[in-house]
């Protein structure tokens, strides 16, 4: 019974359809109540605590902890959570502010996740830090939501190539799984979000909410750039699996082959979501024009 009602949580956390037929064209009521309702109706349950963490054998373990992510990643996860629930004091709708808070607790699971998989293999990472809230709610939510569209679509690759490779182990793989689909409906939710938010918002407001956005996405690639140049810098960006995972676990890896695995990957952790929400598409593009100009290893 108890694996029925597992198999159960993780077939409804990845497949979900509104109840209600329509076109649901953003801005629409039935829009808004369907990405609203997306992340409570796909919620899976699981509890960090009884999270079986596996023995790994030496070389397995000595990957997994001299990998530079782990630092980055509880102190990206505790700042999105801050950051989401502190825009979500500013949303008047209840409805859209119950989801965010809903999201906000996600966020800081997947940061109970994180510190439960380092103690369990004595990985050392840094005390947490008094993290200051931005004057700017909407602009913490916006480099949150952006970042995670950017990050979790080369994650989603970057994870399944480490689990073909085996340098994640496969009863790994299988313990963080929700986490990494959990990504998916994030970023779903906030996409649907922004094309709400675009539609209702008075057409004076516009041009300064997409300076805003250009603004957001140039601090997201400087920050990027300025990551990968200066690895000791970490602690105060907001990049997380990707900037800092992907050197160790690409390594010789073929760019081409690892955009395709993204693609794929991308799609199939959305396909079972319902067709009439957005999904992103900023990072699919422009990986898919790269990919036009990078050939495949002989």
């Amino acid at each position: 019974m108890e694996d029925t009602a597992l198999a159960a949580a993780e077939y409804n956390a990845r497949h979900w359809a509104f109840p209600k037929p329509s076109t649901a064209r953003p801005g629409s009521e039935e829009h808004f109540e369907m990405f609203t309702a997306l992340l409570k109706a796909t919620y899976n349950p699981y509890r960090p605590a009884v999270l079986d963490w596996p023995k790994l054998e030496p070389d397995a373990l000595k990957r997994i902890t001299s990998l530079p992510i782990w630092d980055i990643a509880v102190q990206t996860e505790n700042k999105a959570g801050a950051r989401i629930e502190f825009y979500a004091q500013t949303v008047k709708e209840k409805v859209l502010r119950d989801a965010l808070v809903h999201m906000a607790g996600e966020e800081r699971r997947h940061r109970d996740v994180l510190s439960r998989l380092v103690a369990a293999y004595g990985i050392e990472v840094k005390p947490d830090e008094e993290y200051a809230l931005p004057n700017d709610a909407e602009w913490g939510f916006l480099v949150t939501g952006y970042s995670e569209c950017i990050d979790s679509f080369f994650a989603f690759g970057l994870f399944e190539m480490a689990r073909r490779s085996g340098y994640f182990p496969e009863k790994l793989v299988e313990t963080f799984e929700p986490v990494v689909q959990e990504e998916a409906r994030h970023i779903i939710f906030f996409t649907n979000f922004i094309a709400w938010k675009r539609a209702t918002m008075p057409w004076w407001k516009r041009p300064f909410f997409e300076l805003k956005v250009a603004a957001v996405y140039a601090y997201l690639v400087w920050e990027r750039f300025g990551i990968a140049k200066d690895v000791d810098g970490l602690e105060d960006g907001d990049a997380n699996f990707t900037v800092t995972g992907s050197g160790a676990l690409a390594g010789e890896m073929d760019p081409a082959k690892l955009i395709d695995v993204c693609l794929l990957e991308n799609d199939r952790r959305m396909a079972g979501y319902d067709p009439r929400l957005k999904r992103p598409v900023t990072a699919p593009i422009l990986a898919r024009i790269a990919r036009l100009f990078i050939r495949p290893k002989k």
